[in-house]
């Protein structure tokens, strides 16, 4: 696997080295081994899947201490822009965000450490998003910044007329107004 740094510490682009033929491809998704090796030592204890059509935006969503979780994130079917967010008070990068294409066509995948905000735009028609997650959810933790605030800067490549948002999302706080819990 290729590992590529971003410009915010935390963040990671992983490229797996896929093998082709005539038949079709293969590759590791994950491998605990080359990960620990390359990465770093995280134990991911559950994966989420989910399915959204063109023009949902999820997000950006963390979960706050005891519960903060590391994500490993990819796209097996269609197009995201996945989105990671620098929550973390005293960090020089605060408050700036990358933001990486995922496709079942590129593998690539994203890797988010504690202290950052996530959220992701389905690009294309449908879209199959899987994670893996070093904590396991807590609802009580749950918690998030509002995905157009404008400090963020964050160009979804959906226009928010045309956005298809959940009523949580929609609730969530301006980063300014957040108490986030994360120290750099």
């Amino acid at each position: 696997m290729n590992v590529i740094p971003t410009s915010i510490e935390g963040l990671l682009i992983i490229e797996p080295r896929v093998f082709r033929d005539q038949r079709g491809y293969f590759f590791e998704s994950f491998s605990q081994r080359d990960f620990e090796a390359q990465v770093g030592q995280v134990k991911f204890v559950q994966d989420n899947e989910s399915m959204s059509t063109r023009g949902v935006i999820r997000g950006l969503h963390f979960q706050r201490p005891p519960f903060t979780q590391t994500k490993l994130v990819r796209c097996v079917l269609g197009a995201v822009l996945d989105v990671a967010v620098d929550i973390r008070r005293g960090s020089p990068t605060f408050g700036q965000h990358v933001a990486v294409e995922l496709t079942g066509e590129n593998h690539r995948q994203f890797f988010i450490s504690k202290g950052f905000a996530h959220g992701f735009a389905v690009l294309s028609d449908v879209a199959i998003f899987q994670y893996k997650c070093d904590e396991f959810y807590h609802p009580e933790a749950d918690a998030g910044i509002q995905l157009n605030d404008p400090s963020l800067g964050i160009d979804w490549r959906i226009p928010m007329t045309e956005a298809i948002l959940s009523e949580k999302d929609l609730r969530h706080q301006l980063l300014a107004e957040t108490e986030t819990p994360f120290i750099f």
